[in-house]
């Protein structure tokens, strides 16, 4: 079967190359140059792990292809994925102008029977717009069906996600279009992966319904975290207690600055934006998106304390500057929230990341970035863990406190434990930890 990928940000690039694995000829569309370019030499533009490995060998077995030109790639395919991005707008809703470009030149250029599939994560309501705008901008009527087929690729495991998957989910309404989608995702059967066929509508909440969920689950813990410190708790215990509970689950139960990412900040906003269009007041989301904007600044005071009350003159080390490990993605990351809120108090801050360095760089100045955590830590008077990149795990700490100027520690993800670091003579202070 020939697929084609309109897209290659993270969902598309990750969806596409992984299809040619499964066996399917691919065509990745994208109206970047530069990125088609570097696809077309092997490079990949985003950091994932596994990836670019995955691109080159696909394309070295001619299933992967790479083009400038939707027509070449929607001529040659049966299915055709909307993978483009849905950036959050002024007003909180999801910004669909480029899914609304695409599946215009989809309308203008077939001249077959297609299944378009939206991947990209977009509100209730879409897969009918879509529909509408390709009826309208085919020269002649042809028929096709729009499915939503959400994604759920978790950035830094993206491949293992894909391949590996909880669930798929296909929204459809012809027996054609699911039985289509069901070949699709046939090697996955192999796997006994749980479907979900359902309607559209359906299909596009699922996305939304899951990623709120799981953000409240964050800004949950965020709270509990809050209030352990003030009672001499230790969220830690009390997150593996409530997580033992099969009816809450372990996962997402771990406290530290919030949550960032190119998901749950824009989801949540959106399906709080969608209610309010429909009449009605998601309180609930509304209090986990105001929570966790709190925490960013909750964790500013936190340093602060840590120092003594005053940050003018001191240096910070910061380890790590992405939302989470394994990606450069710096969208909604809690460092750009926390690390400006220091330098604006006067601290200078020098920065280490294995790989969100120069992505960094486009959204953080004033930082001094460094080579490793141990040249970070050069005269510092605070370490701060801000990513819980596993290089940062299993720090030297004789090293560290050689390094330093200061004694002072703040783990901002809990990964440190507390007396190995105060038997090396350092003041450990962690979230929602006595």
């Amino acid at each position: 079967m020939n697929i084609c990928v309109v897209g290659v940000g993270y969902v598309g690039l990750v969806t596409g190359t992984c299809f040619a694995e499964l066996g399917l000829n691919v065509t990745c569309v994208d109206n970047d140059e530069k990125k088609i370019a570097m696809l077309k030499k092997g490079k990949v533009p985003i950091y994932e792990p596994g990836l670019e490995e995955m691109v080159l060998k696909n394309a070295r077995e001619k299933r992967l292809a790479f083009t400038t030109d939707l027509k070449e790639g929607v001529s040659k395919a049966l299915v055709i994925f909307i993978a483009v991005g849905t950036p959050q707008g002024d007003d909180g809703a999801a910004n669909l102008r480029y899914v609304w470009e695409v599946a215009r030149s989809i309308g203008e250029t077939m001249a077959d029977y297609k299944v378009v599939v939206t991947k990209s994560t977009v509100p209730v309501g879409t897969g009918q717009q879509v529909a509408q705008i390709i009826r309208e901008s085919q020269p002649q009527p042809v028929d096709f069906d729009v499915v939503s087929n959400p994604e759920f690729l978790r950035e830094g495991s993206a491949i293992e996600d894909f391949m590996r998957p909880n669930r798929v989910v296909i929204g459809a309404e012809s027996d054609q279009a699911k039985a289509i989608m069901k070949d699709l995702y046939s090697p996955l059967y192999l796997l006994e992966t749980p479907f979900v066929v359902t309607g559209v509508e359906s299909a596009e909440m699922i996305k939304y319904a899951s990623n709120a969920f799981l953000a409240t689950k964050i800004s949950f813990i965020n709270e509990m975290a809050n209030i352990c410190e003030r009672v001499g708790a230790d969220v830690n215990v009390v997150a593996k207690g409530m997580g033992l509970d099969q009816r809450i689950g372990q996962k997402f139960l771990h406290a530290g600055p919030g949550f960032g990412g190119s998901c749950f900040p824009k989801d949540t906003a959106a399906i709080a934006s969608l209610a309010a269009d429909k009449g009605y007041r998601f309180r609930i989301v509304e209090a986990v998106m105001e929570v966790n904007a709190q925490q960013r600044l909750v964790m500013v005071e936190k340093i602060k304390q840590a120092l003594g009350g005053g940050l003018a003159g001191k240096t910070i080390a910061c380890l790590g500057l992405t939302f989470k490990p394994n990606t450069d993605d710096m969208r909604d990351a809690p460092s750009l929230v926390i690390l400006p809120a220091l330098q604006e108090q006067g601290a200078l801050v020098r920065a280490f990341d294995p790989a969100g360095v120069e992505e960094a760089q486009k959204y953080l100045a004033g930082l001094v970035y460094c080579e490793d955590p141990y040249d970070a830590a050069q005269g510092a008077d605070l370490l701060l863990l801000m990513t819980e990149w596993n290089q940062f795990r299993n720090l030297d700490w004789s090293r560290v406190k050689a390094a330093m100027a200061g004694r002072v520690v703040v783990d901002l993800r809990n990964v440190y434990n507390p007396q190995r670091v105060r038997d090396e003579g350092l003041a450990y202070h962690s979230v929602g930890r006595p």
